[in-house]
This record gives C-alpha cells, sequence and structure tokens, in this order.
C-alpha cells in the first residue's frame, strides 16, 4: 500500500509517494537516485547505509520510511558544498588515507558527521565509539580515525 511522506532531504523539502512498508534505504536510492548510502548486510549492523536523522546517526536499511515522515534527512550527497566542493570529512578521508574499498566510506563520514556535530573535539576514544556500528574490512580504521581525527582540527580552526 502506498501513502504520501514529507520531508528535508539534504536540506530540500520533498514529497513522495512510496511503499508503507518501504525502508528509507530503498526509497533514498530508489526513488532519489541517492546512491552513496549502501546496503551491506540490510540488519542495521555494518552501517554502509547510515544517514543523518535530525543530527543522529542511523541505519537506513531498518529505518522504516514512514518514521521519516516532517523529519531532516542528511544524506552524504547533502555535504558537498557550493560548485561540488568536499566537506571537511570527505577531504580529510581522501588526505590521509581513510578510503580504500570504500564500500563503508559514506556510512563512515555520515556516523563522523553525527558525532562531530555532537561533539566537535573528540578523543581517540570518543571517535571510536562514534563509529562503533560501523565496520571497514580494509583499513584496520587507523586511517579512518586519524581522518576523522584531522578533520576535526580542521574545522575547530
Amino acid at each position: 500500500m502506498k501513502k504520501r511522506i514529507s520531508f528535508t532531504l539534504n536540506g530540500t523539502l520533498v514529497e513522495k509517494e512510496v511503499e508503507e512498508s518501504a525502508m528509507l534505504l530503498e526509497v533514498l536510492r530508489d526513488d532519489f537516485e541517492l546512491t552513496g548510502a549502501r546496503e551491506g548486510c540490510g540488519q542495521g549492523e555494518c552501517g554502509a547505509c547510515t544517514v543523518i536523522i535530525d543530527r543522529k546517526a542511523v541505519t537506513s536499511c531498518i529505518y522504516p520510511v514512514m518514521e521519516a515522515e516532517g523529519k531532516e534527512v542528511f544524506t552524504i550527497e547533502g555535504l558537498l558544498g557550493k560548485n561540488n566542493e568536499l566537506h571537511p570529512l570527505q577531504q580529510s578521508f581522501l588526505d590521509n588515507a581513510g578510503v580504500q574499498c570504500g564500500f563503508c566510506t559514506s556510512g563512515m563520514i555520515m556516523a563522523a558527521k553525527a558525532l562531530l556535530q555532537e561533539n566537535p573535539h573528540p578523543t581517540e576514544e570518543e571517535i571510536r565509539h562514534g563509529i562503533a556500528g560501523n565496520i571497514c574490512r580494509c583499513t584496520g580504521y587507523v586511517q579512518i580515525v586519524e581522518s576523522i581525527k584531522k578533520a576535526s582540527e580542521a574545522v575547530s580552526k
């Protein structure tokens, strides 16, 4: 059964008729063609689908789309600045080798953004806790943690 939903997506109010039983990830990818969030596990365990809803990191593969009604949703695509300028977190991941295969990267960056919104100067332990719901099979997390730490320093200057 389809139902109309309205929410703010990357700063723009959107309305869409969606299947009531759909998960937010499906709607973002299929209806809005925003493919940065990925389905890794489909069970909310890997974090590849992380988006920010009302300033909190959320695994969109298990988030019912109807719960997004009236909320503010940000995806990795919403981080690009004017003239496609990278967000400091995105640039830091590139500069500090926080990206390898890239599958987890958008989810890691969104989890890190939610963390930095709440705590602009996290310790390494706080960073590791902030990204604990995101799995990377390539890097061993050292470069990812370093990327987030450097981004927090760059943003605070």
